[in-house]
Parts: structure tokens; sequence; C-alpha cells
């Protein structure tokens, strides 16, 4: 374990490939296997690549490349000569890609459909390069949002924030060398790329390195791991597959689940068929990781735990940003810490709105504390429902929706609604052979809610649009179920 932080994941290679040449840092399921000496060289070699065809401390570095080790290699490279990498989904259009390479302003984009260089080239390159100095300030990676509001931006992220979030994450996570974990995350974004395999390095452990998700593919490999990180759709899919027993889980020690919100359900269900109970935790490309349930001591279902060690977090007034001292007081999430970034680029203006004077930034999520200190995530502020002059958190509503038989999911909007401004929408997904209606439902939440929180509309579907990582888009629910109330009479 680093006690001290050197100044990147790529300094954590070379320092444990020099002691354990021969540890193993990552295999995949068609028998490839990397040694951290191995990666090391590929490293270099590819580092190598990128300064000879111009690349500078400073620069960015595109990818938009699929999951594989030499993917690792090319951000463990672009740290190595001091870029700075800019990793993208490979979901994205060209147009969207123009729109990042315009930005970014890359000396060289990997894999792009736009004067991309073949990844396969960049590792034909001479090895024993020298890394580029670097201090902890410098930046390490731009990581775009998904831009639900506006333009995506680029959060701007530095050794320092890489370093310090994943010592931290492999602390209180109980990782040593002796840990596999296993990988089935894209690794185009935090979850995949930065808390797991920075995790892994910081640690000195090892990883199945999956190309992707697949339940099989997982329930076969879980008896080689000890750790599994992964994002709900996950777990509820596992909890799916019939091979999927408490004796699949016997060897692991650990299933952490992030990115988005873990149904208190799914958690129930998981520990009552493994005996494991779920580490949810909560972190945004700004910030990386900022709170986590604990090893030792309760995991709460529906609670993404206290903050990690040297991060602050507190509750604010949505309006006017003063704290919220009391326990439970719902409000806005501020976060300040070592783990959070240096601002967006090239947009002093958004970075100036987005931190307080005392340093805090501002999450731009709802929440409140309880008493012993556990954050809860009631959604984010542009998904408030203003209905009637009433605020209505959707994450309130979707719980109680959640505990009714024969619902599988739940997600509940604010359309825009002839009387009320906002009228409160649940997009429900049924469970397999359930019959549901809207009446009945809604005469089941009558009992639960008060009137103004009640859905004046449900609508079934047989799933939910998601992004990569398995979050609920609501943007796009908003837009399919925007008339809705075109035609509604008022009172509806």
């Amino acid at each position: 374990m680093h006690g001290s932080a050197p100044t990147d994941p790529a300094r954590w290679l070379s320092e444990i490939a020099q002691r354990h040449p021969d540890r193993l840092l990552l295999k995949t399921p068609d028998g490839q296997r990397l040694t951290y000496g191995a990666m090391n060289e590929l490293v270099d070699r590819v580092a190598a690549a990128l300064a000879e065809r111009g690349v500078v401390a400073g620069d960015r570095v595109v990818a938009q490349v699929e999951k594989s080790p030499e993917a690792v290699a090319l951000y463990l490279a672009a740290l190595r000569v001091g870029a700075v990498f800019v990793p993208l989904n490979t979901a994205y259009t060209t147009a969207e890609i123009d729109y990042f390479l315009g930005d970014a302003d890359p000396k060289v984009a990997v894999g792009v459909a736009k004067g991309g260089l073949a990844l396969a080239g960049l590792a034909d390159c001479r090895s024993g390069f020298s890394p580029t100095p670097a201090s902890p300030a410098d930046l390490a990676a731009l990581l775009y949002t998904s831009g639900t509001t506006g333009r995506s931006k680029g959060a701007m992220l530095t050794r320092a924030n890489l370093a310090t979030n994943a010592i931290a994450l492999a602390q209180a996570w109980r990782f040593t060398e002796r840990d596999v974990l296993l990988h089935a995350l894209p690794i185009f974004h935090v979850h995949g790329l930065f808390v797991a395999i920075n995790t892994v390095l910081a640690s000195g452990s090892s990883m199945l390195f999956l190309p992707k998700f697949d339940a099989d593919e997982v329930v076969r490999s879980l008896p080689q791991a000890t750790v599994m990180m992964g994002v709900p759709t996950f777990y509820t899919r596992l909890l799916q597959h019939p091979a999927f027993t408490r004796e699949a889980t016997a060897k692991v020690r650990l299933f952490i689940s992030g990115s988005a919100p873990l149904l208190a359900d799914t958690h129930r269900e998981f520990r009552a068929r493994t005996g494991h109970a779920i580490l949810e935790r909560y972190g945004m490309s700004e910030t990386l990781m900022n709170t986590s349930n604990p090893y030792d001591g309760e995991r709460v279902a529906g609670s993404v735990g206290p903050p990690l060690p040297g991060v602050e977090v507190r509750i604010t007034h949505p309006e006017t940003g003063a704290p919220l001292p009391e326990v439970d007081a719902v409000g806005m999430i501020e976060v300040r810490g070592p783990n959070v970034f240096r601002g967006y680029w090239r947009m002093p203006e958004k970075t100036a709105a987005e931190f307080r004077k005392d340093g805090f930034f501002i999450t731009g999520d709802v929440g409140r504390i309880d008493e012993r200190g556990y954050v809860f995530i009631v959604g984010r502020a542009k998904d408030l429902i203003i209905s009637g002059g009433y605020n209505v958190y959707p994450v309130e509503v979707e719980t109680e929706l959640d505990a009714l038989a024969g619902v599988a999911e739940s997600a509940v909007i604010g359309v825009p609604h002839p009387d009320f401004g906002e009228g409160v929408t649940a997009v429900v997904v049924p469970r397999p052979g359930a019959a549901l209606d809207e009446n009945s439902l809604r005469t089941a939440l009558e009992q639960r809610l008060a009137r103004y929180k009640l859905p004046k509309r449900i609508v079934f579907v047989s799933e939910m649009p998601r992004n990569a990582m398995g979050k609920v888009q609501k943007a796009a629910l908003r837009q399919t179920y925007g008339g809705l109330y075109n035609s509604a009479s008022p009172g509806h």
C-alpha cells in the first residue's frame, strides 16, 4: 500500500514493476495475461510512440477505443509523458466526436473517426522511455460530463486528484496485493478507469479484465475474484441468473456498487441470496469518490455512507447557499477535499459559478445527512419537481413505488401541466408476469404519500432508457412524455 502519494498511477506501475515484475496485473477470459513488468514495458513503448508524434507535457491525448489491455496502456502512457488523457464513450457519434476534438484540441486522437491513429501502431516503438517529470498539481485527465443540460463540459482532474482518491479507496475498501478485482465496467468513465484501475495500482493487486458485462462470464469468473465493482444493473441481472448462488460468491469478500442509485430492494435481495451486503458509494466526474459505506460497520440500504477520510460534505439551502446544520435537512450537497477537480476546461465563468468562496463544490445533487453522518441522495437538483407550488423530490415517490408488489423499477419525472406547472409523472417497469394498472398503484400510494406528491399519471414501459453506466436518462423520459398533459383538464 502506498502511504505517501507519488504523482500518478503510472509511477505506481513502474515502482511495482521494478520490485515485482512477475506479479500478475491483469488477465482476460481469452487467456491473455499481463504482469506488472510486461505492462510497464508496453506503457513505455506507447509513451515513446506518443512522444515521437510530438506529444509533450500538457498536451491532450483523446482516446475513443474499445476496452482492452492496450487501452489501459494508452491511459498510463499519456500520464507518463505528462499529457492529459481524454477518454470518450465508444458510443459517441461523429458529430459528438467533432465537438470533443474541437474543444479538447488534442495533439493525438486515438481510434476516433477523424485523423485517428491505429492503437496497434502505437505499440510498435522502442522501449526505454524516460518519464516526463510531473507535479501533483498538473492536469492528468479531462472527463466530459454527459451534458444533459447544454453542451458537455470537460472536468479537469489533476494527478493529485487521481492519486489521493485511489489511495483513500484502497484503504477504505481494504485492498491488498492479494486481491483480484473482477472488472466488467467500461473504461471511458470515472468508475471503470479511475476507481477500478487506479485502486488496483495503488494496492499492487490484480484484475480479471472482462471486455464487457456478461452475466454468464461474470458467474464463471467470480470464483477467481475477491472484489467486484459494478453498476446496479449488473447486480439485478446477476440476481436473475440461476447459477448466481451463495456458493458462486463464496470467495468474494466485497461487492461495490456505484454510478447510479442502488434500489433498497436490490440490496436486500442480494443479501438474502448471497449473504453479502453490497457496499454503495457516491462520486461524480468532477470529484471522483466522495463517500462510501463502511467496510466494517453497517452498510445502509439507500445510503451512500459517510464521507471518505479527508473529504468534507455539507448540505446547503438550494436558493441561498447557507449551510443547513440540522440533521436530515434536505438541501444541496456540496463537497470539498483533495478529490475535487480544478474546474471546467476553458469555462472560467462556469467554474466560478459552481464553487463557493470557501472552496466547496456545488454538486447539483440534493440530499441529507443523518445523525450518524451517513449521506442519502434524494436526487438531482434539475430533477426536482415543482407541482402546484410544492417541491416534490422524485426519489421519495420512487422509493414508495418500488416497494409495491409487482413493481420492478420506477422513475418519477415532472412534465409540463396546464394547471400545476409540472405534473408528477411515474414511469414504471413491471416485474415479469405482474399485472399492474394505474388506478391500483395510485390507490396504494395514497396511504404512503401526501396528495401533492402522488403521480398524476403512471405509464408502463418494458425497460428504462439508460446511459452506458446504467443511469436512467430522465431527460429522455421528460422528452418522451412532455406532451402527456396537453389535453388534460385542470385538476387532473
